[in-house]
């Protein structure tokens, strides 16, 4: 295997354990940890090794799980920089990469207490769902955003 087959594999493995780490209902202290490392883990290696779209997923899923912990200030950080990401572009992007952008700064904004915003954004990343052709990219989008409850 060569060195950045290994790097891509850590990449995939740790987002994905973030992924389970983040359906658990109640998670240990050490799980916290292992779900922000390995998240942080992940996008630093897709930052070396992957495409603008890989870096920008990364960066969504550090939003994902800093929101989910109701760390705003953080997740707020992680998500603009996602939606920066995705709106300039480049190798690997799709057509759902700015609904789900949209749908992180949501997010972000329901751990900051902002739920004007946060409806804002929801809305934004629902009428960008308009241009998702996969039905199944399509429901997995509209299912986060209406984790939000708005």
């Amino acid at each position: 295997m060569t060195e950045a087959a290994g790097e891509r594999e850590l990449a995939v493995s740790t987002f994905n354990r973030v992924w389970e780490l983040l359906g658990v209902a109640e998670r240990s202290p050490e799980e916290i940890d292992e779900m922000i490392h390995a998240a942080h883990v992940s996008c630093y290696v897709w930052g070396k090794v992957g495409t603008a779209a890989n870096v920008a997923r990364g960066e969504w899923q550090c939003a994902r799980v800093y929101a989910t912990l109701g760390h705003a200030e953080t997740a707020l950080w992680h998500a603009r920089r996602c939606l920066e990401l995705t709106e300039a572009g480049g190798e690997g992007f799709e057509d759902w990469d700015l609904a789900s952008a949209q749908q992180a700064v949501a997010h972000a904004y329901v751990a900051a207490g902002n739920t004007e915003e946060a409806r804002r954004w929801a809305g934004l990343s629902r009428a960008a769902l308009a241009g998702v052709e996969n039905p199944v990219d399509r429901e997995l989008i509209e299912s986060q955003i209406a984790e939000l409850g708005m």
